[in-house]
């Protein structure tokens, strides 16, 4: 390449690297508001998903119904959720105000604690629910529940 071909593309280039980096910087850095937004809609989902299993276990049995559920729950609960409680996600909206008390982002060690039983839990009724024993899914259904009421007690604001 010559010279002034060089001196003439050598400062798009720089552009197209600086817009790329900022581009990718933006990306790893969600808006307060968004990361709120998602993590309400990942709760929101294991909600209906536990309101799924709970019908199913305490009325006509359904094993498929209970499994998907299950595995969605696991699915959420295991992927990483707690990155969405970010500094700067203390106060703020995303599809509502956020429920978040501001201990949990005072005590990180506790919530992330409590975030791995989650996940612990939810992966065990992912695979209890694949045997179809109803009384199983409900000591472990069980078992969960207390995992999220746990960090509800001690992190979320009352509705």
């Amino acid at each position: 390449m010559n010279q002034r071909l060089k001196k003439i593309l050598a400062p798009s280039l720089a552009i197209a690297l600086l817009a790329g980096s900022a581009s990718v910087l933006a990306q790893q850095a969600p808006k307060p508001e968004n990361l709120i937004k998602w993590r309400q809609s990942a709760f929101q989902i294991v909600a209906w998903n536990t309101g799924r299993i709970k019908a199913s276990v305490e009325g006509t049995y359904n094993k498929d119904e209970v499994q998907r559920a299950a595995n969605v729950i696991s699915a959420i609960a295991n992927s990483g959720l707690g990155g969405l409680f970010a500094a700067g996600t203390e106060q703020g909206k995303g599809w509502h105000d956020t429920s978040a008390k501001p201990e949990l982002f005072k005590d990180p060690k506790k919530f992330a604690d409590l975030n791995a039983s989650f996940g612990k839990e939810a992966g065990e009724l992912a695979t209890v629910a694949g045997g179809g024993d109803v009384a199983a899914i409900k000591a472990q259904f069980g078992k969960l529940q207390r995992t999220c009421k746990s960090c509800h007690d001690d992190f979320k604001s009352k509705d």
